[in-house]
């Protein structure tokens, strides 16, 4: 299970530190690719393939279905952590979640989510406003 916050940056040749405290889970190679909400998900080798079938039970002719798999498939990229325990982000990738300098990742139960360290800010911001009526929701739901 991943969990907590770490700020950190990604370098001019789009690299980034894997926080110590998400190396064990995730592995020496792992899948990264465009997130919800403008971040990125990083996935274990494990978890990936829960999630990819999942994917493929959804309908084909269904095109919300469709355009769900192909989100998170195109954007998908297979990671290997470097001798300093970074990976190297593409281009797409980094242009899609707005990530140039101050980084966040954040666990989030069975992955790892990257974000923008000011859209994370805002993210935070708005969550606050909604807090109170999430809180009902998951009451209601026996959370």
């Amino acid at each position: 299970m991943f969990m907590g916050e770490y700020q950190h940056t990604i370098d001019a040749k789009g690299r980034l530190i894997i926080p110590a405290k998400f190396r064990e889970g995730l592995g020496e190679h792992f899948v990264v690719t465009k997130g919800l909400d403008h971040c990125l998900f990083v996935y274990p080798q494990s978890e990936w393939k829960v999630f990819e079938q999942k994917l493929k039970q959804l309908p084909l002719t269904s095109i919300d279905a469709r355009k769900f798999v192909r989100f998170f498939f195109s954007g998908a990229v297979e990671c290997d952590l470097d001798n300093q325990c970074r990976i190297m982000l593409p281009a797409n990738l980094r242009t899609y979640a707005d990530l140039k300098k101050d980084i966040v990742s954040i666990g989030v139960n069975n992955r790892v989510e990257i974000w923008n360290k000011q859209n994370w800010k805002e993210y935070n911001e708005e969550e606050n406003f909604i807090s109170n009526d999430l809180a009902f929701k998951m009451e209601n739901i026996g959370i």
